[in-house]
Order: C-alpha cells, then sequence, then structure tokens
C-alpha cells in the first residue's frame, strides 16, 4: 500500500525559501529594495508558504504581510535591551521541552519545525535541538506534568505544534488523555493562517474526539491574512467543536495603525475567533525595528476600545521574566 503524502506536506515542500523567490512571485525587484539583507536569512533562515504570500499585494514593497517575513538589514544591527531569550524560557524549562511560567498550565515545546519564519519571532534564537520535546525526551516531559496534579492545562507550542504528523500528534495527544487531572489542551499556531491545509480530516477528528477540551490559539496580525483558505481552516475546527483564540504581536509597520487593528479583531470575529492578546513585542535579538513603544499601543487600544464592542477588543499585554501572569498594558 502506498503512502499518500498529506497535501500540506506538499505545501510546505513547495513553500519560498529565498526571498529573492518570493519577490520575483509578487513582482518586486530585489535591486530596489536596498534594506533586504540575505545575511539577516542566513542568522534565521527564510521560508513563507505560498498560501500566506498569495494574500500579499503584488507589487507593493510595504505589504503588511510582506513585512512580516522579508529579512532587513536592520536585524544584523546590535541593540541593547534585546537578547536571545527575551521571554525566560530557558529559567522556565522544568525537563527537556517543558516550560513552568503560570500556576495550573505546563507549555510542551513538541517540535521545532514552523510552517512560517516570521521576522519577529520571539524563539527565532531558540536552541531547539537541545530543548524540545522529541521523541526521546517525551517521555520525561509527560512524566513531569503526570507528577503534578495542579496542571490542569497543557499548551503545545513550538516551532508549530501542527508540524508534527499525524502519528505522532496522536501519540502525544493520546498520551496527555491518559493524564487523569488534565482537563484543557491548548494548541498555539500558526499553521491554520499561514498553511490553512494543515486544517484536514484526521487533524479534526483527533479534536474532535479528544476527552480534553481542545483550544487553538493562532495568530493574525493583520485582516489580510485570513483570505478563503484560512477562512474554511477556521471554520473545519470550529465544526470539530474547538475553541478558536487569536493572539497578535503588534508590529510597527504591519498593523500599529487603528483602522488596522478594528478590520483585524472584525474579520476574526466573522472567522468566530475571539481577539484575546494584543502583545507588545519581545525584545527577541533582531526585531528591534518590529518595536512599538508602550505609549503608542495604549493610544492605539484606547481608539480601538472606543470604537468596538468590548469582547473585539484584545487585551494588551507584554510577557515579563519572573511574573506569574502576561502583564496588562494600561
Amino acid at each position: 500500500m502506498v503512502c499518500q503524502i498529506p497535501q500540506w506536506r506538499r505545501d510546505l515542500v513547495g513553500a519560498f525559501t529565498r526571498p529573492s523567490e518570493l519577490l520575483g512571485y509578487l513582482g518586486l525587484d530585489p535591486a530596489a529594495l536596498p534594506t533586504v539583507a540575505n545575511d539577516a536569512a542566513a542568522d534565521f533562515p527564510f521560508l513563507v508558504p505560498r498560501a500566506f504570500a498569495a494574500q500579499m499585494r503584488r507589487g507593493d514593497p510595504d505589504d503588511p504581510l510582506l513585512s512580516q517575513v522579508l529579512p532587513r538589514r536592520e536585524e544584523l544591527a546590535p541593540c541593547p535591551g534585546f537578547g536571545e531569550d527575551p521571554v525566560g524560557d530557558g529559567a522556565a524549562q522544568c525537563a527537556p521541552g517543558l516550560l513552568r511560567k503560570y500556576p495550573g498550565r505546563a507549555l510542551l515545546i513538541a517540535t521545532g519545525a514552523c510552517a512560517i519564519h516570521c521576522r519577529y519571532c520571539f524563539r527565532r534564537h531558540y536552541p531547539y535541538p537541545r530543548a524540545t520535546a522529541g521523541r526521546d525526551a517525551t517521555a520525561a516531559a509527560l512524566a513531569a506534568i503526570a507528577a503534578d496534579p495542579s496542571i490542569e492545562e497543557v499548551i503545545l507550542s513550538g516551532g508549530d505544534p501542527l508540524l508534527l504528523d499525524e502519528r505522532r500528534l496522536t501519540r502525544l495527544v493520546n498520551a496527555l488523555e491518559a493524564i487523569p487531572h488534565l482537563r484543557r489542551l491548548r494548541l498555539h499556531t500558526r499553521a491554520p493562517v499561514v498553511l490553512p491545509n494543515r486544517v484536514d480530516g484526521p487533524l479534526c477528528r483527533l479534536l474532535a474526539t479528544t476527552r480534553l477540551r481542545p483550544l487553538v490559539v493562532i495568530q493574525a496580525n493583520h485582516a489580510h491574512e485570513l483570505g478563503e483558505a484560512a477562512r474554511a481552516a477556521l471554520a473545519a475546527l470550529r465544526e470539530a467543536g474547538v475553541q478558536l483564540l487569536n493572539q497578535s504581536v503588534l508590529l510597527r509597520g504591519v498593523n500599529d495603525e487603528t483602522e488596522r487593528l478594528i478590520a483585524l479583531s472584525e474579520a476574526l470575529f466573522e472567522c468566530g475567533v475571539l481577539p484575546y492578546y494584543l502583545h507588545l513585542l519581545d525584545r527577541v535579538r533582531g526585531a528591534a525595528h518590529f518595536e512599538v513603544d508602550t505609549g503608542r499601543a495604549g493610544h492605539l487600544l484606547a481608539e480601538v476600545r472606543a470604537r468596538l464592542p468590548g469582547y473585539l477588543v484584545p487585551r494588551l499585554v507584554r510577557e515579563e521574566v519572573g511574573r506569574p501572569s502576561k502583564t496588562p498594558i494600561a
């Protein structure tokens, strides 16, 4: 019997892996964009699925989706206060790939693979080979979770947990289901937005039948990311009984305008996704050019709050090392 390769795997193989390829697809001349830096792509590899690129505006060098993934010269400039572990993941690790930061929850870094490499990613320097719950380390992480009855929710993160193949993801979910004090399973993933074919029948059946209450937290930063394919993927997750939430990052040149934030909240709600958090940038080395200062962030959210009902207004937060929860920004 021939094993058929899932469509999402084929989509990933066909992703753009060089900036020049993506710029050519968008009808942009790399020579006309002097800020593009191949050296930055060498430091943090370039990867953009075609489904995400299809939502970009052709011929627009300032497209907000392109800005999230295009390596720029600014990434290579040293910037005080920006480091390789801005949220304290290293100090929070209690077993290979298992992080404990907040009461009642544990975060499992299930894979280092991701469907897209966003230039502002706070884990762009994360030591995945030695700090991921891979095949050999998963048992230790599961044992640590089973030994602590205060843990009611496990968060699968990465990388992107939906880059695990069906067999490994099912095995992991089954192992978590067998821990009696667990109640909820949360997946933090960009895949439904950037690689929508990943939301297929086997995945939806897995999430629909688990005894754990499933939540999927997506990340969309701009309304243009929610094209027809992404909307269909989100609809399939809703039909599987999954609670959908969105976390955005406030990014200069991407969504740091009132109208863009309002359009994003409204587009998310049309997809059955509740705006959850709007994060201030995690100060990771290479991402300083995306930062929006706290004062402007608060002003933007006040304008959003004045125009939208409360359920469409995300909470403006930052992550601070050692705090027992996200820190709200007034």
